[in-house]
C-alpha cells in the first residue's frame, strides 16, 4: 500500500513538472522571449499553437496549446479583418452566381466613387501580398458589414467588423453601388448592386476596450484614453479557426465552412503564401517578410522555397498580429501558430512611436522559429 502511493505522489510530480511545448517555446533563452515574457500583461500577449498529425492514410488530428487566449479581452485587430473579408467575398460571389448572375473573381468591377476598375480577384492578391487598406475597403463596398457579420455568426465565429480601414468615411454605414462589367470599354453592365444600408453596429462591451493614456486626433493630444468601442473586433481564437476552415475544410461540417468554390479555394491559399515580389510588387521596398512576421519577420532575406506560409498580418496602433499555417513541403513539418501583441511603450495612440521593429516583430519571429524547432524535433 505504501508502495503504491508513492508511486501515485511519484507520477503526479512528474506529470505537472512536464511543460507543454508553448510553454517550452515561451521559456527560450532567447533575449527578445525572455523580455516580454518578464511582463507578457503589459504586452497583452496571446498565443494559439496547434499540432498537426497525420496517420496511416493522410487523415488529420489537432492538438492545441493556449497562452492567456480570452476573447473578452479587446486588442485591436487592424488588417487581420481582410483575412475573413476576403474569404466572405468569394462566397457572396459563388452566391450569386447560383442565382444566375454570370460574373466571377475575374469579372471587372468598380464603385460608385472610384476611378479603378478591378476584380476580386486582384484585391484579394493585394491584400494578401501587401496588405492593401484600398483594396479591402472595395470588398467592404460589396459586401456591406451586415453581410460580413451575417456569414461569420453563422459559422460561429465571433467577431463584429465595423469599419472601412484608412477612410475618411470609415464607419460610413451606408455602401457604395458597384458594377460589374465584362468589358470595361462596353457600358454594358453584368451585374449593378445598388448601395446597401447597413445597422450601425453597437459599442463593444469587452475588458480593456479603454486603450492608454493619451492619443492624437488631428494632430493635437487628447489626454485621456483610447476608446476602440466602435472598432473592428476579431479574437484570435477567431483567426485561429478561420486558418483551419479554409486549410483544412474537410474537418468540418459544411455548415462551418467558407463556401467557396474549389477553383476559389485553391485561388485563395495560393494568394495567401504568395510573396510580395511573386505577384508583382518591388522586391527591395516589399522584401519576401514584409507580411509574414513568424520566422522571418525580423530579417529581409530571401524565404526557402520549401517554406510555404499561408497567414494573415495586422499592425496598427501598436498591436502585431499574425495567424498562419507553416509547412515545409522537405521535411513535411506543419502547424497553426497564431498570436498578437501590445508595443506601445509611452501609453500613446496614433502618434506613430510604437516598438515595432525592436519588441513586437523580433519577438513574433522568434517565437516562429521555437516552434517551427519543436516541430523539427517531433519528426526526427
Amino acid at each position: 500500500m505504501k508502495y503504491f502511493l508513492y508511486l501515485s505522489l511519484t507520477l503526479t510530480i512528474i506529470s505537472c513538472s512536464e511543460k507543454n511545448p508553448l510553454e517550452i517555446a515561451l521559456e527560450s533563452n532567447s533575449g527578445v522571449i525572455q523580455s516580454v515574457m518578464a511582463a507578457p500583461e503589459k504586452y497583452e500577449l496571446q498565443i494559439i499553437y496547434t499540432q498537426i498529425t497525420r496517420n496511416k492514410n493522410n487523415k488529420v488530428s489537432f492538438k492545441n496549446f493556449e497562452f492567456n487566449v480570452n476573447d473578452s479581452l479587446y486588442f485591436y485587430p487592424a488588417s487581420s479583418v481582410k483575412l475573413p473579408v476576403a474569404l466572405v467575398a468569394l462566397e457572396k460571389l459563388k452566391e450569386l452566381q447560383e442565382k444566375g448572375v454570370k460574373i466571377n473573381r475575374k469579372t471587372s468591377f468598380t464603385t460608385k466613387n472610384d476611378t479603378l476598375y478591378t476584380t476580386i480577384e486582384k484585391e484579394i492578391i493585394k491584400i494578401f501580398a501587401v496588405s492593401d487598406n484600398q483594396a479591402y475597403n472595395r470588398l467592404f463596398e460589396f459586401l456591406g458589414q451586415d453581410y460580413i457579420n451575417e456569414k461569420l455568426q453563422s459559422k460561429n465565429i465571433a467577431g463584429r467588423i465595423s469599419h472601412r480601414l484608412a477612410a475618411f468615411h470609415s464607419h460610413n454605414p451606408k455602401t457604395q453601388p458597384v458594377f460589374f462589367k465584362e468589358n470595361i470599354e462596353d457600358s454594358t453592365l453584368l451585374y449593378q448592386q445598388a448601395s446597401i444600408e447597413n445597422s450601425i453596429s453597437p459599442k463593444l462591451i469587452l475588458k480593456k476596450i479603454q486603450k492608454g493614456k493619451a492619443f492624437i486626433y488631428n494632430d493635437t493630444l487628447m489626454p485621456h484614453p483610447k476608446d476602440f468601442s466602435e472598432k473592428n473586433y476579431l479574437p484570435l481564437t477567431s483567426l485561429h479557426e478561420i486558418i483551419k476552415r479554409i486549410r483544412f475544410p474537410e474537418e468540418y461540417s459544411e455548415s462551418q465552412r467558407f463556401d467557396i468554390t474549389t477553383s476559389d479555394s485553391e485561388f485563395v491559399l495560393n494568394a495567401m503564401s504568395t510573396l510580395p515580389h511573386e505577384a508583382g510588387y518591388d522586391r527591395k521596398k516589399y522584401y519576401d517578410s514584409y507580411g509574414k512576421f513568424f520566422l522571418f519577420g525580423d530579417n529581409k532575406d530571401a524565404i526557402s522555397e520549401h517554406i510555404s506560409i499561408y497567414n494573415k498580418v495586422g499592425y496598427a496602433y501598436g498591436y502585431l498580429t499574425d495567424t498562419a499555417y507553416i509547412q515545409n513541403s522537405k521535411n513535411g513539418i506543419e502547424f497553426i501558430l497564431s498570436a498578437t501583441i501590445s508595443v506601445n511603450e509611452n501609453g500613446i495612440y496614433n502618434d506613430d512611436n510604437y516598438e515595432y521593429d525592436t519588441i513586437g516583430i523580433p519577438f513574433l519571429a522568434q517565437l516562429g522559429r521555437e516552434i517551427y524547432k519543436i516541430e523539427k524535433s517531433r519528426r526526427e
